[in-house]
């Protein structure tokens, strides 16, 4: 079949990327916390057969892409991944799938990396899946200075840092890689752990209400100053107007 612009929008909001010079797609499956149990899995083996060419592919976001999937069954291999408690996802301007180093069994590691990232991803990449942004959001959990997941260069980056009064958290915002690169502004100061949760909310916010359409939250940082996005961080102004902000269209820039 003949595919238009329309149709390969449609299923690249679905998590399906077409496959260069094909009518072919690759679906990204999506992990709860980075992880895959052994059942999920298995599961994904036999999507892959049975819809696909038969091969996976791991990304660096810790998910996982089978490609070779005819445009005309996307829709059922979505219900059939449904079925085996999977789901297709990881693109288009919002928040994208968490990723975590091995934090929680690595002998550097301070803290459950894994287990933080599960909570995020059901707390802001599932509950968060319809809120548009001005670009994509990543966000990278690690364990220890090691950096190996790199949070520095995610839009939010959480790592580990061992005190004298326990485990504290250095943040990053802002950071990239890519054709631009960006180190991620150091928030100013260590955060506990409870504090993480509400800090990644007013970043988003801020990130929403202040960046223009198709502007990563580095770029915003950048053109705003980090004193600013620092200091709207410190407040709870973004939360008590966060259904103004999520509900406001999107700033075109001038």
């Amino acid at each position: 079949m003949e595919l238009t612009q329309a149709d390969i929008a449609r299923v690249k909001a679905l998590g399906f990327l077409r496959n260069r010079g094909t009518a072919f797609f690759s679906g990204r499956i999506v992990p709860s916390g980075t992880v895959f149990t052994a059942e999920e899995l298995s599961a994904v083996a036999e999507l892959a057969a049975a819809y696909g060419n038969g091969r996976v592919i791991p990304t660096v976001r810790m998910t996982l892409e089978l490609p070779g999937i005819p445009y005309e069954r996307i829709d059922e291999i979505i219900a059939a991944a449904a079925d085996k408690g999977l789901r297709f996802g990881g693109t288009g301007a919002k928040i994208r799938p968490v990723t975590a180093c091995k934090g929680s069994t690595c002998v550097f590691g301070m803290y459950d990396t894994q287990a933080l990232a599960r909570d995020i991803h059901e707390q802001y990449y599932l509950g968060w899946t319809q809120v548009s942004l001005p670009h994509k959001f990543k966000i990278a959990v690690g364990g220890c200075p090691n950096s190996c997941i790199k949070p520095s260069l995610n839009d939010f980056g959480i790592e580990g840092r061992r005190t004298p009064d326990g485990v504290r958290f250095q943040l990053y915002l802002g950071g990239t890689w890519g054709r631009t690169t960006r180190m991620g502004s150091a928030f100013p100061r260590l955060v506990e752990q409870e504090e993480i949760f509400p800090l990644l909310e007013k970043t988003i916010l801020w990130f929403r209400e202040n960046a223009w359409q198709k502007e990563r939250l580095g770029a915003a940082v950048d053109r705003l100053g980090e004193e600013v996005l620092f200091a709207a961080l410190e407040g709870d102004d973004l939360l008590s107007r966060k259904d103004a902000i999520l509900s406001a269209p999107l700033l075109q820039k001038p």
